[in-house]
């Protein structure tokens, strides 16, 4: 597999995966695909419509059954080989990443190595589906409780993490025995087809997944809702149109899980050990080029600690090297596209009025700004201090390599302030004080907090968040659980 060859010929020219082959879109319609570090189109692909969305689901719908009744064990080994796949493909896989998504190569093959667990993960989970057997508190007949797929289920993926958000939703769906539809972003499609091929090579039955790319999302994700056989809907996205396609799912009932936006809190304590804590900020904040929903999105630093962690924060952000995602030695790739870039200057720019200022920057591309052309989508690594309460970053995600940093001295004016936002994704806290630190942490009202680490996602826990942030979790045991639906029986016993 190697990304340039991808970009130029294979994945069936850029088609559609339906039905367990290539195929164009059914008004043979295409878009372009590109790279956000040049600007330059790294290939056009079909454009799914409403007619492909519903001859996929007619092609789920006939491999349903056969894929309910397949062994959990031979669904299981299928989802273990295409960990191993991925595994042996990772650097093409991560350049092909770095190609449509832009994002620093060590990112991508992080990115590439943690899609992967999520397919040894629900292996293993795929043969460790419960189910229960006992006897009637008043006697007479006994209770049998069984846990069976829930049908057919559709998912929309992001393009922040295009290998990542595709396998979190996939991998569990397909381990509990259902078919899967997938509509990756239109900014990053490739990577989904590939994974595609590789489960098809790992033997996944024909039919078992679709995956549609397309420019017109909302005519593919409307044919879907419109069909009584779609059972389970899964998105990652921005939480306004996560109320948009409630309101579609409320029509028909239909189960979903929800990823939505986040606003992390990233708390220093006056106790805090600085070193871990500079390290961890660049880990939560400048992962993926701050394009991450649990990023930390707002930095509130104890006065006793406020002057130092700052200096040494803004030191590491300075050193930032920012270019195009495969170039030597380069940290910080470009954002997504041109929109991305203007919206982070917007934040920026209100915050600077209100009376912040410029703590640090790093450099980027000579031309690389986001403007027209070819020279790319780039955004100085930034921080600031001296950020107003009422700065519009500090309620919206800044989606991008800025880090606003503002003091605080007493803790439970912390708490209120950090509480204070309809989102509540992810958080995190340093301290020495373990005890002091997750006494904190379970006061912020959030769904996963890193505890003096900026790194807190793992295919083995639950992924998720409170408030306007979603609904449901992902991964962990929790995950599998989201594809299953529970039969309950009353058996006569003599």
């Amino acid at each position: 597999m190697d990304p340039e060859k991808i970009a130029a010929g294979p994945l069936g020219e850029g088609d559609l995966w339906l039905g367990g082959r290539w195929r164009a879109a059914a008004d043979g319609r295409r878009f372009a695909v590109l790279d956000p570090a040049t600007g330059r189109t790294v290939r056009e692909v079909s454009a799914a419509g409403a007619a492909d969305a519903r001859a996929a689901m007619d092609a789920a719908a006939e491999a349903a059954p056969g894929w309910a009744a397949t062994p959990a064990r031979r669904r299981s080994e299928i989802l273990h080989r295409t960990y191993e796949l991925m595994t042996a493909h990772l650097e093409p896989l991560a350049r092909l990443i770095t190609l449509e998504n832009g994002k620093a190569l060590r990112d991508a093959r992080a990115e590439v190595s943690y899609a992967a667990e999520f397919f040894r993960w629900f292996a293993e989970e795929a043969v460790r589906i419960d189910a229960g057997f006992g006897e009637a508190p008043n006697g007479g007949f006994r209770h049998l409780v069984q846990h069976r797929p829930v049908g057919i289920t559709a998912h929309v993926t992001p393009w922040n993490f295009p290998a990542a958000m595709a396998t979190r939703k996939i991998a569990p769906a397909l381990a509990a025995g259902c078919p899967a539809l997938l509509k990756p972003a239109p900014d990053t499609p490739l990577t989904a087809l590939a994974v595609a091929e590789l489960l098809a090579e790992a033997g996944l039955p024909d039919g078992v997944l679709q995956v549609l790319p397309t420019d017109r999302a909302a005519e593919v994700v409307g044919a879907w809702f419109e069909d009584e056989r779609m059972r389970k809907f899964s998105f990652t996205g921005s939480t306004a149109t996560g109320r948009l396609l409630l309101r579609q799912a409320a029509e028909r009932v239909v189960n979903v899980t929800m990823e939505l936006g986040g606003n992390a809190p990233f708390v220093v304590c006056a106790d805090a050990d600085l070193d871990a804590a500079v390290r961890g900020a660049m880990d939560a904040k400048m992962r993926g080029g701050g394009q991450v929903c649990i990023a930390a999105n707002r930095f509130y630093v104890h006065a006793s600690v406020a002057e130092e962690f700052t200096a040494r924060f803004g030191a590491a952000m300075a050193e930032v090297v920012a270019g195009p995602g495969l170039a030597e030695g380069v940290t910080l790739g470009p954002l997504v596209n041109p929109a991305a870039v203007a919206k982070v200057r917007e934040l920026v720019d209100d915050a600077l009025t209100r009376g912040a200022r410029i703590a640090a920057q790093g450099a980027v591309p000579e031309g690389g700004q986001g403007e027209p052309g070819e020279q790319g989508c780039f955004h100085p690594a930034t921080v600031l201090v001296d950020v107003p309460d009422d700065a519009r970053m500090l309620h919206e995600e800044v989606f991008g390599p800025v880090a606003p940093v503002s003091v605080f001295t007493d803790e439970d004016e912390l708490v209120a302030r950090a509480n204070a936002t309809p989102y509540g994704l992810a958080a995190y806290v340093f301290s020495r004080d373990l005890a002091h630190a997750v006494r904190l942490a379970e006061r912020l009202e959030v769904g996963m907090v890193g505890v003096n680490r900026g790194l807190l996602s793992d295919p083995a826990a639950p992924f998720g968040g409170v408030k306007q942030s979603g609904l449901g979790r992902e991964g962990g045991r929790e995950g599998i659980g989201a594809f299953l639906e529970t039969t309950y029986m009353a058996v006569d016993w003599p």
